[in-house]
């Protein structure tokens, strides 16, 4: 919850703008100021304060107790002009907070963490339990130090500017080990404990068991991910209060699911009791994964838990992203947020130019030229395959005529694959020329470079005959150009001469042009492969110099009568 105190008219304006916006995540302290922000500190994961820095920090200094524990807090000034991060930028959030209540606010939000500063992930921003000496190797990243990262177990990490070798240290592991001097461990969620139980096994027993295999097999109990149990145990109080307690999921599976997983040790014990041969060893290794710690009983007498550790692969990330038609503005915030979490980025070098100044330092950039799109896909999903956090890129969107495809042909099951839209070239143009794509159409890319003319002029034909709204992708280029006055010839067949055609070139860039012509003056010269061609059905209308397809027909039928 995020506790909201203002002291001033022009304060609870804008606090209540906020809370307008978040009512579920706001609680608004009213009454005097200092208690309302003793309470809300003690209440709240943060805060936002619409007074003056200077109050706030008298405040909150007497009830400050822990990086980690204490609430973030952003302070918003009296004119809504600024949205400052004040405490927990990191740990309590603060920085996000800022931009979020910028954002809502419009105000401009300030933080001074110094890794945001220069645009470097913080160590302790990655979600992931870190040890050691986390501001010596923070700051050594900062002043550009050489900084090696030593990754014992594969996981998808954002970019650091890392080195093969250097005095400092980034030591990747879910292995109990001791910090060395200059040395910051980060602890990746790569273990699964699957949990079995008689009923009414305490959770002291439980937690005890978990915690000496995991310590006595040299592991850490930062890095479990979950525990998994069969879902006759799904209510289990000693598993449900473990799993509380360690702060991780519990995952349940059928006794059927467990029952088909293939483990060392079955035991007719469970298989009598819930249905399958094993629980602890199959739930723990249903996701796949290295056995680590076979199943083992606690030491009670008689023994009421048992336990098993597998540790999962960690998976690799492909996010496939579409950058728009070009302008900055029209790429999307969750496309920005993708391309900064990204350590590999593969793209085509024209595209990459675009977007270089929004990576962040230390990501790794495999550019390629035009006509290497098989290639960039499997070069995407290899780094993925190797646990990187791996962006590739694609004008408008990355799903049409662009990288999803080739990239999602190439990936199976063994790497996560998250597609992020963007606004593809169509509607770049549609929304250029007016509303032309306002009933039923249809994109057809007139290259016959992957697809066979026969099949592209098929497809033409089916649009013409159905009265569909098309846009032309690759229209035209030096080698190919006669598709696209064959396909106009096509749908000249089914629609007037004076049927409506836009035609927009670089929509969005600083060289867009645009103009509204008809299906019989469009001159196919005049259009090349940086161009999309839009062209109207038999209800498309030039309205004020705006192409225009009416959502229904019944507008046309009174434009007819009228005319």
């Amino acid at each position: 919850m995020i506790g909201l105190i203002s002291a001033t008219a022009a304060g609870a304006a804008a606090r209540d703008r906020l809370a307008a916006a978040w009512p579920d995540r706001t609680r608004v302290y009213e009454g005097p100021v200092g208690d309302a922000v003793r309470t809300a500190f003690a209440q709240c994961e943060q805060l936002v304060c619409f007074l003056a820095t200077g109050a706030v920090v008298r405040l909150v200094a007497p009830l400050l107790s822990g990086k980690t524990e204490d609430p973030g807090v952003v302070c918003v000034d009296e004119g809504g002009r600024f949205a400052v991060s004040l405490l927990g930028g990191h740990a309590g959030g603060a920085n996000e907070l800022a931009r979020e209540v910028g954002d809502v606010l419009g105000a401009e939000p300030v933080v001074t963490t110094a890794t945001d500063a220069v645009d470097l992930a913080g160590l302790d921003t990655l979600g992931l339990p870190v040890e050691g000496d986390v501001a010596g190797v923070s700051r050594a990243l900062l002043d550009g130090e050489a900084v090696a990262l030593r990754a014992e177990v594969a996981w998808p990490l954002p970019p650091l500017p890392v080195a093969e070798e250097g005095s400092y240290t980034i030591r990747l592991t879910d292995r109990l080990v001791e910090t060395a001097e200059r040395e910051a461990v980060l602890r990746p969620p790569t273990l699964v404990v699957g949990v079995g139980a008689s009923k009414g096994a305490p959770v002291e027993e439980v937690l005890g068991l978990v915690r000496d295999a995991l310590r006595e097999a040299g592991l850490s109990v930062a890095s479990v991910a979950e525990l998994a149990t069969v879902d006759a145990k799904a209510e289990e109080a000693g598993i449900v209060e473990a799993a509380r307690r360690l702060g991780v999921p519990l995952v349940t599976y059928s006794a059927g699911e467990l029952a088909g997983i293939d483990v060392p040790n079955p035991s007719d014990a469970p298989l009598a009791a819930v249905g399958t041969p094993s629980v602890a060893e199959a739930a723990a290794l249903v996701g796949g994964g290295e056995l680590l710690v076979p199943k083992r009983k606690s030491a009670a007498s008689p023994a009421m838990a048992t336990c098993a550790v597998v540790r999962r692969p960690g998976r690799g990330r492909l996010a496939v992203v579409g950058l728009g038609p070009g302008a900055r503005d029209l790429l999307t915030p969750r496309a920005k947020a993708e391309l900064r979490r990204a350590s590999v980025l593969v793209g085509l070098d024209q595209y990459v130019d675009q977007i270089r100044d929004l990576l962040r330092p230390g990501t790794r950039i495999l550019e390629s030229g035009l006509g290497a799109e098989e290639e960039r896909a499997r070069t995407a999903v290899e780094e993925a395959r190797k646990g990187q956090a791996v962006a590739l890129i694609g004008s408008g969107d990355a799903g049409v005529y662009a990288m999803a495809s080739p990239a999602l042909a190439e990936a199976s099951d063994d790497i996560d694959v998250v597609g992020v839209p963007g606004v593809t070239a169509a509607l770049a143009a549609g929304a250029i020329l007016g509303a032309p794509l306002g009933h039923d159409h249809v994109s057809i890319s007139l290259s016959d470079l992957h697809t066979p003319w026969e099949v592209i002029e098929r497809r033409v034909r089916a649009a013409a005959e159905a009265d569909i709204v098309v846009t032309f992708y690759n229209p035209r280029s030096r080698g190919r150009d006669w598709q696209l006055p064959q396909a106009l010839g096509i749908l000249a067949e089914h629609r007037a001469p004076r049927t409506p055609v836009g035609v927009v070139r670089n929509a969005s860039r600083p060289d867009e042009s645009s103009r509204l012509t008809t299906l019989g003056a469009l001159d196919p010269a005049t259009v090349d492969m940086m161009t999309v061609v839009t062209v109207g059905n038999t209800a498309t209308r030039d309205i004020a110099g705006r192409m225009v397809t009416p959502r229904g027909y019944r507008w046309q039928s009174a434009q007819e009568g009228s005319e």
